[in-house]
C-alpha cells in the first residue's frame, strides 16, 4: 500500500485510477485493458508530478524526506555493497540498533559502510529507535573508524535521523561527549570520508558522522541543525511555525549546495526517491565510484588537509579573508600594527613616554 502526503492528493487519486484500469475486472462491464487510457492517465500523473515537485517549499521538502516509503540505508547497503560483514557493540556499553556498521566490498574494494536506520515498519522503527543514536553507536563508529583509518580503508556513511537520541539514559552515558569526540574522529582521519545524506540530516545526531571530505545530498533530503517544529518552538513558542522556520534555515539541498555546505546533489526521480528506487541506485553507485577515484591520488596528509579546509571555508566567501587555500594550518597571519606594535624604536617611544608621564605627576 502506498503512503501518500497532505499536498499529494490528486497524484493519489491518478494512481488510484491507473491500478483499477490496469484490473479491469474488478469494474463491472469492462473486461479488457484499455491501455489508450491508461496512457493518457500516466501522462497526466507525470505532469501532475512535475508541477508540484518542481515547486516544494521547505516544509513540503521536509515531508518528502520523512516519506515513511522513502528507501533506507539498509536498502542501499543491501544491494551497492557485496560481502557486508556486519559489525556490533562499542566495547562499554552494548549495542545500538539505530546504526549499522561493517565492512564490505564496493566494486572490488574494501569500505567501511556506516548507515542511520529508521526502519520500515512500526516494529522496526522501535527496534532502531526511529534512526536516533545513543551515546554506544557513536562509540560504536568510533571505534570502527578508527579500525578503517588503520587498514586505509574508506568510509561510506548514509546519513538518515532526526536527531541524536535526547534521552535521560542517553544524557547520563555521556551523549554531547560521544557526539564531540566522533567528529574529532572524523576529523582526524587519513582515508577518504563520503557522507550521504538520504533522508533526514538532523542536528548534531547527523554531523557527528557527516564531517567528511564529501557531504552528498539526495535531491529532497534536509540537513539542519535543528528539525522545523523544533526551532519554531523556540523563535516564536509556535510549532505550527514550520514552514516559516523552514525557509529562515535554509535546510534544502539546493540552498545548502549554494552555500558550499554540501559538495553534491543527487537527482531524484518525480515524486520522490521512494518512486524509482533503482534509479537512486544507479545514481548512487555513479557518485560514489566518481568521489572515491578523486582520492585515488591523493596522500593521506592532503586527504586529512582538503577535510579541514573544506569546512574551514564554510562561511568565509564573503569575509575579510582573500584567499582561503589553505586554511588547515590554523596560523595566525600578523598584521600591520601587530608589526608595529613589536617594532624597538616604538617600545622605546612608547617607554619614554610612560617616564615623562610618570614624572610630571609626580611634580605636581
Amino acid at each position: 500500500m502506498k503512503n501518500y502526503l497532505n499536498f499529494e492528493n490528486e497524484i493519489k487519486n491518478l494512481d488510484n485510477e491507473i491500478e483499477k484500469l490496469k484490473d479491469p475486472y474488478n469494474q463491472e462491464g469492462l473486461s479488457e485493458v484499455d491501455t489508450q487510457k491508461i496512457s493518457s492517465t500516466q501522462v497526466e500523473l507525470d505532469k501532475k508530478l512535475k508541477d508540484i515537485y518542481s515547486n516544494l517549499d521547505p516544509w513540503q521538502t521536509t515531508m518528502v524526506a520523512r516519506h515513511e516509503d522513502r528507501p533506507k540505508s539498509k536498502f542501499f547497503i543491501d544491494n551497492l555493497f557485496e560481502d557486508f560483514i556486519p559489525l556490533s557493540g562499542d566495547r562499554h556499553y552494548g549495542e545500538d540498533k539505530s546504526v549499522l556498521t561493517g565492512f564490505a566490498k564496493f566494486r572490488g574494494n574494501s569500505v567501511l559502510v556506516i548507515g542511520q536506520e529508521k526502519g520500515e515498519d512500526l516494529d522496526s522503527r522501535i527496534e532502531r529507535n526511529f534512526g536516533m543514536m545513543r551515546p554506544e553507536g557513536y562509540r560504536k563508529t568510533i571505534r570502527l573508524m578508527n579500525l578503517a583509518n588503520k587498514f586505509n580503508i574508506p568510509i561510506i556513511s548514509f546519513i538518515d535521523t532526526p536527531g541524536a537520541y535526547p534521552g535521560v539514559g542517553a544524557e547520563e552515558r555521556g551523549q554531547a561527549e560521544a557526539i564531540a569526540k566522533s567528529i574529532e574522529c572524523c576529523m582526524e582521519l587519513k582515508v577518504p570520508t563520503i557522507a550521504i545524506i538520504i533522508g533526514e540530516g538532523g542536528s548534531g545526531g547527523a554531523i557527528a558522522l557527516a564531517s567528511s571530505n564529501k557531504i552528498i545530498m539526495f535531491e529532497n533530503a534536509i540537513y539542519s541543525v535543528i528539525s522545523p517544529e523544533g526551532c519554531a518552538t523556540i523563535l516564536w513558542r509556535d510549532p505550527k511555525k514550520m514552514l516559516d522556520a523552514a525557509k529562515a534555515m535554509k535546510l534544502s539541498a539546493k540552498d545548502l549546495l549554494k552555500l558550499k555546505v554540501i559538495d553534491e546533489i543527487i537527482p531524484e526521480p518525480l515524486g520522490g526517491a521512494h518512486r524509482d528506487r533503482d534509479m537512486m541506485l544507479e545514481n548512487l553507485k555513479t557518485s560514489i565510484t566518481q568521489n572515491l577515484d578523486y582520492f585515488k591520488d591523493l596522500s593521506p596528509e592532503e586527504i586529512a588537509n582538503e577535510r579541514k579546509n573544506k569546512f574551514l571555508k564554510i562561511g568565509r566567501n564573503d569575509g575579510f579573508i582573500s584567499t582561503t587555500e589553505d586554511l588547515s594550518s590554523l596560523t595566525i597571519k600578523k598584521n600591520y600594527f601587530e608589526n608595529i606594535l613589536k617594532s624597538k624604536k616604538v617600545q622605546i617611544g612608547v617607554g619614554i613616554c610612560v617616564i615623562l608621564l610618570g614624572l610630571i605627576f609626580l611634580l605636581i
